[in-house]
Parts: C-alpha cells; sequence; structure tokens
C-alpha cells in the first residue's frame, strides 16, 4: 500500500512520533493506522512522545579514550531534572551513548540518531533513547558530541568538572610519548574548563569574529559620553586595544596560566616542552558545558573549577 503524506501526517498528530519514524511505523505495517501506533508504542516511541515537549536542560557531558588513546569523544545527554542526571541508570545510559560516539562515523547528530543502537542492533539510536525516557519517566535528549582521531603521536586527555557539569577533551601533538603530557593535558583542560577560551591563539580567530567583536567595541565607545569629544584616531587607538585585550581573554594561548600567573599558557606549555625535549602543540581542544544556550538556573561553572584549581 503507498504510503502517503496525509496518513504520515495524522500519524503524527494521532501519536506525537516524528514523521520519520511515522512513516517507517506505516511502512513497516502496510498502512494500517491501529497496527502503526501499537508498532511506535512496542518502539517505545509513542510513549516518550508526551514528554517530549518538556526542556530537557539538565544532565551530564561525559567523555571517553579508548584504551590506545587514539580516539577520544566528549557528549551531552539532557535530562529535565538534576535528580535525574544523578541517577546510576541514567549516568550508564549516558557511558553508552559514549561508547556509541567513539565506534560512530555520523558527522551530526541527526545522522548518530538513526544509527543502529551499538547495545541492542534491533533499534536505532533514536529509538533506544525512547525507550530510554519511557524507563526513566523524564525527556531525554542527546544533544551533541564530538570526536578527536588521533592521527599523530601525541596525547588526548580529557576532564570532567562538578559531576558532568563541564567537559574538555584536549589532544596534544608531541614526537615523544611523554608521561608529562597526560599532566600537561590535565591542567590545560582545567585551564579550558574555568576560563572558557574561545580559540588556541590569536592566528585562529576568523576575521569575521574580530569585525564582529571590532563593531561592538566602536559603538560602544561611540556612545560612552566621557568619548563624546575625542579625536576619531583617539577612539581607534582605545578600541584597538581593547580589543586585542579581548583576544588575549579568548586565547587559550594569550590567557595568564591559572596556577602560576606569572606566565601565559603558552610559555607554561614551552616549559614542559623543555623538559620532555621534544616540542609541544596544543592540536585542538572542545568544551561543553550541560545545558549551554538552553533555559535553565544560573550557575558560575567557571569559577568553580578557578576555585578547585587553586
Amino acid at each position: 500500500m503507498a504510503i502517503t503524506a496525509a496518513m504520515v501526517k495524522e500519524l503524527r498528530e494521532t501519536t506525537g512520533v516524528g514523521m520519520l519514524d511515522c512513516k517507517k511505523a506505516l511502512a513497516e505495517t502496510d498502512g494500517d493506522m491501529e497496527k502503526a501506533i501499537e508498532y511506535l508504542r512496542e518502539k517505545g516511541l509513542a510513549a516518550s512522545a508526551k514528554k517530549a515537549g518538556r526542556i530537557a536542560a539538565e544532565g551530564m557531558v561525559y567523555t571517553s579514550i579508548t584504551d590506545d588513546n587514539k580516539v577520544g569523544v566528549v557528549v551531552e545527554v539532557n535530562s529535565e531534572t538534576d535528580f535525574v542526571a544523578k541517577n546510576e541508570v541514567f549516568r550508564e545510559y549516558v557511558d553508552q551513548v559514549a561508547k556509541q560516539a567513539i565506534a560512530s562515523d555520523a558527522a551530526d547528530i541527526d545522522a548518530f540518531l538513526a544509527e543502529k543502537w551499538s547495545a541492542d542492533p534491533s533499534v536505532t539510536v533514536a529509538e533506544a533513547l525512547s525507550q530510554k525516557i519511557a524507563v526513566i519517566g523524564e525527556n531525554l535528549k542527546i544533544r551533541r558530541f564530538e570526536k578527536f582521531v588521533k592521527t599523530t603521536s601525541g596525547k588526548i586527555v580529557s576532564y570532567i568538572h562538578g559531576g558532568g557539569r563541564i567537559g574538555v577533551l584536549v589532544e596534544l601533538s608531541c614526537d615523544k610519548e611523554a608521561d608529562e603530557l597526560e599532566e600537561l593535558g590535565k591542567n590545560l583542560a582545567m585551564q579550558i574548563a574555568a576560563l572558557s577560551p574561545k580559540f588556541i591563539a590569536e592566528e585562529d580567530v576568523p576575521q569575521e569574529f574580530i569585525d564582529h567583536e571590532m563593531d561592538i567595541l566602536v559603538k560602544q565607545a561611540q556612545e560612552d559620553p566621557k568619548n563624546a569629544n575625542k579625536p576619531a584616531n583617539i577612539l581607534e587607538k582605545m578600541v584597538t586595544g581593547r580589543l586585542k585585550k579581548e583576544l588575549k581573554e579568548f586565547c587559550l594561548v594569550e590567557q595568564a596560566y591559572v596556577k602560576d600567573g606569572d606566565m601565559t599558557v603558552k610559555q607554561y606549555i614551552d616549559s614542559v616542552a623543555k623538559t620532555v625535549g621534544a616540542p609541544i602543540k596544543l592540536a585542538r581542544f572542545v568544551r561543553f558545558e550541560t545545558g549551554e544556550g538552553l533555559a535553565k538556573k544560573e550557575e558560575n561553572f567557571a569559577e568553580e573549577v578557578a576555585k578547585a584549581m587553586n
């Protein structure tokens, strides 16, 4: 039987389940609406549909690195409440999501959700998520993940703060597989967690970002009454100075090293490289904060990390 858009729409309105899953259910049941609803219930999708509209802004960030240190991932899985985020069933599920991400070739979250669930290949990652929602009783969301696959010698290091509030993944490149790389990576990850840099170095900052920041600073300077009578060249110097100061805050290697304010992060990396006897490069990093950008209670996690480091 041909599955029409109207049939898919009707099933979606009845169950609240996504269009693709509705289309699949109708195809599997030869267009029988009642059987399609039953199919979705059996998959755990219809049971979770009522919860899908709830805001999931809590949860946890989690990292995992393979034993051979060649692959590392950071994932964020959200829940509605902090109570569930601390639940062992939820945490075991997040660990499974991380393992799935390590083995995955998915380029984005949609492709990831469409994959077969490694713990039960009879369902997709999305279907397994819906089943877990039915078990836990809250809306859950696999929000994002990022994977590092190491192609050179060096070290992948991770850091988790606050039981999963902030997660950082760092990749260092070095010709020597020195033990010192582990401590260096951990300290850099803590710095990233605390101060949330956007870029590694100034040369990594896109021109469009610089132009955007410059535009904001210019408007701020023009609207400040104290600058009303200042010549244009003086205002330009002021704005340029402020921009350079901002870039030092945005760029990791230019920041003051939290554990020793007398040196920059770059100087700290260079000091470890001298001990190791080989150049060390911070190849890349990623920082996830639980619920970042979502509606949730304001908490200063960066300040917590800074206190922990000192």
